[in-house]
């Protein structure tokens, strides 16, 4: 019979971690005496993510004595107490191995249902001292699990653990942590655990991703359940060079580029809404690096891509008053998740100043295939001096049967006409959207400056429209993701304190800086760190791909090894380090 060893709860608290603030609940001492169990924790417990961990879903976090004798072992420790792992629950029994998801069991006066395996992240590491320690409990398939509340009650130390129900399919905790995070994602397995009722949410969605990859024949690579799409394969590695076959103002601010091959060999076609990352010969030292997206209709045979002019930028300096018909630039093969999904479902384009370039790709690629959808474009800029393509998209608007157009300008000039060159004054906002009275089961595409996606974005959502059917690219950096981190004030991309280095040349494509390797940084994501350079990340020990990067060119070597590998072309900077020199999407 199964028992309950220990209760144990803990308040968020702030430590001291890297010399940054951490604000967690991971510390949790065992209490004396019954306690209640509610819908969202144990009475005096507390979560401070919300995001990863806490939730009905996830109310009572349980760990096993077994798993304690076991890492007590691997580690060579014997400092442990209860709570030692962050659990609510010590119990004495239910192993990963056989405990299921949706098994219901009572302890003391409470009713419990399994709903999912633990999302460990870094801050498990930080707890016990062991860094690598959310990828062990993953690699050993030790990871615990969670509880679900059906029925409140007291409970307390010494309660049994009775088993009062068997959850649907038999699929152990063990069997669904593997099947997330481990290499292989068998059809069948995915689809018994997507007829578990008592799985988590978040769980179903990422198995909803494995079995898609999987029923697309494999050809995608990369663990879609943790990471999402990863785009359509790379056409080639690293750089390529292309000529510039054409050099076209389309505005007072923007001009196009249209490249070709150099070599005379074809380029493969993008997927509408795609990027390109351009190494631009100059006079500095080292060459300027950027991410520019692809503007034109795909299968041409070449790619154009529309930059605008930015005050003391280089890149779009160089490329505006140096760079000539007939140059040569290098490129990255087309990448990037922001494409056009097929269907029959209306199209919104919404875009506000140079957010117009992946979208008009894809506008140009609905004209490509006679879409018969209901497209509707809408776009927001300054004035008529800063409106490019205006004649370019009015023909492309004739040709679809069922296409809209809305034009704001925030700042018209005197010449500009209302109902020819734009329709209403004012900027592109959810209030402007609203008013047109677009169509609910419409697939949103987003671009432009970062305010204005986040703030269509979220009144999207706050208008009941799915987010699974809005769609958003960053240009430039994107926002972090540091969990736990408190927030400070954001610095500029830099160059890291300390002497310089002459170690491999680390580019980061978006931000526009290159940074010479140290071994002492340890992996990428440090360094990245160090740059203040925007990062995402959650285990930082190759577990959760959040950090998942484009690799643009360059090679990596993983220490340690993550358990799943990245997607083709990308990179876990959390645990990698460069063979070269780099160029990373970042």
């Amino acid at each position: 019979m199964a028992r309950l060893l220990s209760v144990n709860v803990g308040l968020p608290r702030d430590i001291l971690w890297q010399g940054k603030t951490v604000s967690t609940a991971i510390w949790k001492t065992a209490v004396t005496g019954p306690r209640m169990a509610r819908r969202l924790n144990i009475d005096g417990d507390g979560q401070a993510d919300l995001a990863g961990h806490g939730g009905e879903r996830r109310a009572v976090f349980v760990y096993q004595m077994d798993s304690y004798l076991y890492w007590q072992k691997q580690l060579h420790r014997e400092d442990f107490v209860y709570g030692q792992f962050g659990e609510n629950f010590t119990i004495d029994g239910l192993p990963d191995a056989e405990v299921c998801i949706g098994d219901r069991y009572r302890i003391g006066k409470a009713l419990f249902e399994v709903t999912q395996p633990r999302v460990t992240c870094y801050r498990l590491g930080v707890r016990m001292n062991e860094p690598e320690m959310a990828a062990l409990v993953v690699r050993h398939g030790r990871p615990g699990f969670y509880f679900r509340v059906i029925e409140e009650g007291e409970v307390q130390a010494g309660d049994e653990v009775v088993k009062i129900a068997s959850g649907a399919e038999a699929m152990t905790v063990f069997e669904i942590n593997a099947l997330l995070y481990w290499p292989g994602h068998p059809r069948d397995k995915l689809e018994r655990a997507l007829r578990i009722p008592a799985l988590s949410s978040g769980w179903h969605t990422s198995f909803e991703a494995l079995l898609k990859q999987a029923n697309e024949g494999g050809a995608a690579t990369g663990n879609a359940g943790l990471a999402g799409s990863s785009g359509p394969p790379l056409a080639w590695r690293g750089f390529r060079p292309l000529r510039v076959m054409s050099k076209v103002r389309e505005s007072e601010t923007v001009v196009s580029l249209l490249l070709g091959p150099e070599d005379g060999q074809p380029v493969p076609a993008p997927s509408a809404g795609q990027f390109m990352v351009l190494r631009l010969g100059s006079t500095s030292a080292p060459a300027l690096m950027r991410s520019y997206s692809l503007s034109g209709a795909p299968g041409e045979g070449v790619y154009r891509v529309s930059v605008k002019r930015e005050p003391h930028g280089a890149a779009s300096s160089y490329i505006d008053e140096a760079l000539k018909i007939g140059d040569i630039v290098e490129a990255g093969a087309p990448r990037g998740t922001f494409t056009l999904r097929p269907g029959s479902a209306p199209v919104v384009l919404l875009s506000a100043g140079i957010g117009v370039t992946p979208v008009l790709a894809m506008l140009h690629a609905l004209v490509v295939e006679a879409s018969k959808r209901e497209v509707w474009w809408l776009y927001g800029t300054r004035n008529g001096r800063e409106h490019p393509f205006a004649k370019e998209v009015r023909d492309l608007l004739d040709k679809l049967a069922h296409a809209h157009s809305h034009i704001r300008y925030s700042a018209p000039d005197p010449d500009d006409r209302p109902g020819v060159e734009f329709d209403a004054s004012g900027h592109l906002d959810l209030q402007a959207v609203k008013w047109l009275d677009l169509p609910s089961n419409a697939d949103f595409y987003i671009c432009g400056p970062p305010h204005f996606m986040t703030d269509l974005t979220e009144g999207l959502v706050a208008s009941a429209i799915s987010s699974d059917h809005i769609h958003t690219e960053t240009f430039g950096s994107g926002s972090s993701i540091t969990p736990g981190i408190a927030s400070a004030p954001r610095r500029a991309p830099h160059l890291p304190d300390g002497p310089s280095r002459s170690g491999a040349l680390i580019s980061f494509a978006r931000t526009g800086l290159n940074v010479r390797w140290e071994p002492a940084f340890g992996n990428l994501l440090e360094l990245a760190e160090a740059c203040d350079v925007p990062a995402r990340w959650s285990c930082r020990t190759g577990v959760c791909h959040t950090c998942e990067t484009g690799l643009v060119a360059g090679g990596v070597v993983y220490d340690p090894d993550p358990v799943d590998a990245p997607a083709d072309g990308n990179v876990l900077i959390c645990c990698s380090q460069p063979k070269g020199d780099i160029v990373l999407d970042l």
